[in-house]
């Protein structure tokens, strides 16, 4: 059977965006960026310290994405990120409470997303927009409540040298059933 039919809906998408995830950033910093096998599902979505960025998405299908970095992930992507993109290491921001470090993480979320909402429409042929992600340094956890009716929740951990981030996905109950 196909595996494809076997996941949920919200695991399906779970999947598209860590392989977003993995490839826009691999090929934007030129680390390699490992995520777990396994899927967690959560009660709620959280921003977490040090990094939280957060993007909703509307249209056929509704949710949103919760991005988590530790310091150590946030200024090690923020840090190959940018010295890709021609900037001299002594340029940096040293802090990854500095705007230039949520600023990048905000970019890399949002050609990440864009990443996911093409893949999405080109498989499923469904549509949804997303606005500009939100990223901040946080001292302690956000939980995002939404006027909304998100049951499914989503947990993936991600590993990029040695240090750890989490991606939090919440949708609206919805499942993408395939025509024959």
């Amino acid at each position: 059977m196909d595996t494809a039919k076997q996941m949920s809906t919200i695991d399906q998408i779970a999947l598209v965006l860590c392989k977003a995830t993995r490839h826009l950033l691999e090929s934007s910093t030129k680390l390699p960026i490992k995520y777990s096998n396994t899927f967690q599902a959560i009660p709620k979505v959280t921003m977490k310290p040090e990094i939280g960025c957060f993007v909703q998405f509307t249209g056929d299908y509704n949710g949103l994405v919760v991005m988590n970095f530790s310091a150590g992930a946030a200024m090690d992507l923020y840090g190959h990120y940018m010295t890709r993109m021609g900037i001299p290491q002594d340029e940096l921001a040293k802090d990854y409470t500095s705007n230039e470090v949520a600023d990048s993480i905000g970019e890399m979320t949002n050609q990440i997303m864009g990443l996911l909402m093409r893949t999405i429409e080109d498989k499923f042929q469904l549509s949804s927009f997303c606005g500009q992600p939100k990223a901040l340094a946080l001292n302690s956890a956000i939980t995002l409540i939404l006027d909304c009716d998100y049951r499914d929740n989503r947990r993936m951990v991600f590993h990029v040298n040695g240090k750890q981030f989490q991606i939090e996905l919440a949708l609206e109950k919805t499942e993408f059933i395939q025509a024959q």
